[in-house]
């Protein structure tokens, strides 16, 4: 699991949101749990001489690895660049697989497995990333700011958050601010949005026997809510048949 450190809140008339670092900011990490027993570990806290700032999100493969998202931390004047890592869930291997991006968050697999889509939340962007091996993705050259490959951006103010990818191939991205699901096509050439009764629509999984539930956050509110979707989900690696 990712553990962000900790953020500063507010409360308002919008609902409860997280705002810049916190003040007993404790530093990111990858953590493991047991479900048995509720004991933590820590897995990872730096890669290299690098430290975790905020990991966001993370998606297993079918190699023994995961990537996960490190959105980074704001602070009243300054902003981390984030950055896209690959670790092994044994705690043996994490290296950086795409750096700089600008509050990395959602990510998530292809139904093939071939390629890694990450959602920036500040700037609204879906990127595609052709992998050519486990944590390692054929680069795009420049103006690509880290060898990936932009699939869409909005045009209007919103911001992405964690996503799930459709057994069709759609990566399924929550959005804040203009609430709901944003469903956008592997080419980025159909972007459509399912709205939800709130603005801070932070995750989105699919469940059910046959993977067509969307469980989707409503986090300003607390709430998790259920729906049947248009198509299946993706089987996830080790948790899915």
């Amino acid at each position: 699991m990712c553990n962000n450190g900790g953020f500063n809140w507010v409360d308002d008339e919008t609902g409860l949101r997280p705002i810049l670092q916190a003040d007993d900011y404790s530093g990111g990490r990858i953590e493991r749990v047991d479900l048995a027993t509720g004991a933590f570990e820590t897995l990872y806290a730096a890669s290299g001489q690098v430290p975790l700032r905020g990991p966001n999100d993370l998606v297993f493969d079918r190699h023994g690895g995961f990537y996960f998202t490190d959105l980074g931390k704001g602070r009243l004047r300054e902003l981390d660049r984030g950055a896209v890592y690959y670790a092994r869930a044994d705690g043996s291997l994490i290296c950086e697989v795409a750096f700089p991006m600008l509050t990395p968050n959602g990510v998530g697999l292809s139904p093939d497995g071939g390629t890694l889509y990450v959602a920036e939340t500040e700037p609204a962007r879906l990127w595609a990333f052709d992998l050519a091996g486990p944590g390692e993705i054929r680069r795009q050259p420049w103006p690509s700011p880290h060898g990936g490959r932009l699939v869409t951006g909005s045009a209007n103010y919103q911001r992405f958050d964690s996503l799930a990818v459709d057994r069709a191939g759609s990566v399924c991205v929550a959005t804040l601010v203009h609430g709901g699901i944003s469903i956008i096509s592997p080419d980025g050439a159909s972007v459509r949005h399912m709205p939800m009764p709130e603005r801070w629509v932070t995750n989105i999984c699919f469940g059910g026997a046959d993977l067509r539930t969307a469980f989707i956050t409503l986090s300003s509110t607390g709430r998790l809510v259920a729906c049947e979707w248009e198509e299946a989900g993706t089987p996830l690696a080790y948790l899915n048949a």
